[in-house]
């Protein structure tokens, strides 16, 4: 059921710091306020999110039909407990879902398998037929001349500027002149056009499911130990425990080979770390903190299935191609780890208080997306063995699943003021560079522009409860396949989107 439908009491809400819908696969923010809170504290939140994005097919696909909303709707909790051991020793534990995707394509478009999608993309095709024809004119040597010249004599075409069919028709004139080398080649290629065509009904067939889907979760776990020599000054440390599951369907013409590629990621745990700085003068409401959060390795298993192996003339089709199709068929059935990476990122929180009763604060994010990228096995051997082939212009050593063009910057700022003892509230306004564009199918936006409004109910001086609601308006973006990552091409648009978010928090100082 669409969010935006249940009953509005899900809109007392307070949200992270950086929003809910930043670049690429960031969601929490990974906000530390909760342990820079004096004395002992504890908070439990729950965040929501309500996308629209919609657009239609473009760049190189020929056709321009819509695209329905392909973004989920999502909702992820958070928690923190803060202990103030001594006046110089501080621990804590802080609970969130730090990035994480969910998407599903519906309707009638190229991210949503067919009977009559192909196994190779038109360019891909085009640029098989020109590769062989143009080794077939080589083998056909001297005699091709006077056999073109024959042909364009009754064609009436320009032999200094043949068509593919005139070049074609003066090859099969040299094969019935006995060049075996070019008759060979020619029922060679009309053999590969015909597994190819019938190939198509194996696309598509991993699952009965014929819709490209993505969901990824990620859960963060990090143990924070502070040292605070005096009451300005707090530094702070820990590890993180991290673990990441995940599936991906891609479906439709759009993947050309991969139309029927499943990915089953196994939930599993890694470890990195955290550190940070932070001085207030609690005099004047002025605190100031950076954190830096290192990468994480995970070396996950990945189940992935092709549907194009249970074609029985595969081998044929890919030696067409110029593939070794046995040894790839074999690296294709083996089950190898791939290690997948979570990014670094750097957090620096500001606030101070400007007049009575009113403080300005403003959040600064760096998440380092341009250096990630997702390649399972099995999905990266077949992605060399055609850039290897030329049937990935520009690609001899593959391409990922996902990857991100540029890092991602956000920047949320505001003003909060306290109404009376026991209510407060804020405002604020909120930008994210996105994290490249064109960029990835699976996540067709760039980066955001959002406004937010929040209120906080203290019944006593220990608790309180607030709540708040985010509207975004979501950066138009080209979305691109695994394949053009790198280049100016794209499938699809998706234009003048948005999204609402609401949250909701509790908390208990003790």
């Amino acid at each position: 059921m669409k969010l935006k439908h249940l009953s509005t009491a899900m809109i007392l809400a307070t949200l992270p710091a950086t929003g809910v819908f930043a670049a690429a696969l960031d969601r929490s923010g990974q906000s530390m306020s909760a342990f820079l809170q004096p004395g002992n504290y504890f908070e439990a939140g729950i965040s929501v999110l309500d996308p629209t994005v919609e657009g239609q097919e473009a760049g190189g696909t020929p056709t321009t039909r819509k695209i329905d909303d392909m973004a989920g709707d999502y909702f992820f909790p958070s928690a923190a407990l803060k202990l103030q051991l001594t006046d110089k020793f501080s621990f804590g534990l802080l609970y969130d879902q730090p990035f994480g995707a969910d998407a599903k394509y519906t309707g009638d478009n190229v991210f949503v398998s067919g009977p009559n999608d192909g196994v190779l993309s038109q360019s891909a095709l085009n640029n098989l037929a020109t590769k062989s024809i143009t080794q077939l004119v080589g083998a056909a040597g001297s005699a091709f001349g006077p056999a073109l010249q024959a042909v364009t004599g009754v064609t009436g075409g320009d032999p200094a500027n043949p068509t593919q069919q005139e070049i074609l028709g003066a090859l099969q004139q040299v094969a019935q002149g006995g060049n075996a080398t070019v008759a060979g080649g020619l029922q060679q290629l009309q053999q590969t056009q015909a597994a190819l065509e019938a190939a198509k009904g194996f696309l598509g067939s991993s699952t009965g499911n014929n819709s490209t889907q993505v969901k990824v979760d990620t859960q963060n776990l990090s143990m924070v130990f502070g040292f605070q020599p005096n009451q300005n000054f707090n530094f702070y440390a820990g590890p993180v425990l991290q673990t990441v599951k995940g599936n991906v369907n891609l479906r439709g013409e759009a993947y050309s080979v991969y139309n029927g590629y499943d990915a089953s990621i196994k939930e599993t745990t890694g470890v990195g770390w955290l550190a940070g700085a932070a001085y207030q003068i609690p005099e004047i409401a002025l605190k100031a903190s950076i954190t830096y959060r290192s990468e994480i390795d995970h070396d996950v298993k990945i189940k992935e299935d092709i549907s194009l192996l249970g074609f029985p003339q595969l081998a044929g089709v890919l030696g067409g191609l110029g593939v070794d199709g046995s040894q790839l068929i074999s690296a294709l059935n083996a089950d190898k780890k791939t290690k997948i990476t979570t990014p670094q990122s750097v957090n620096l929180d500001f606030q101070t208080g400007i007049m009575a009763n009113t403080v300005a604060f403003a959040n600064v994010r760096w998440v380092n997306w341009k250096d990630f990228s997702i390649q399972p096995y099995k999905f990266g051997e077949l992605s060399k063995a055609l850039g290897g082939a030329g049937l990935v212009a520009g690609k001899p050593n593959g391409f990922n699943l996902v990857e991100y063009s540029e890092d991602q910057w956000s920047v949320n700022a505001g003003v909060g003021r306290k109404l009376s003892e026991q209510w407060a509230g804020n405002v604020s306004v909120g930008w994210d560079s996105g994290a490249g564009n064109p960029i990835t199918t699976l996540g067709p936006t760039d980066g955001y522009w959002n406004v937010g409004l929040g209120v906080q109910y203290s019944p006593t001086p220990a608790t309180f409860i607030a709540g708040g609601v985010k509207y975004f308006w979501l950066g138009d973006a080209k979305a691109q396949t695994g394949a053009q990552a790198g280049t100016n091409e794209y499938v699809a648009k998706f234009e003048d989107n948005n999204a609402i978010a609401y949250g909701l928090k509790i908390g208990y100082r003790f």
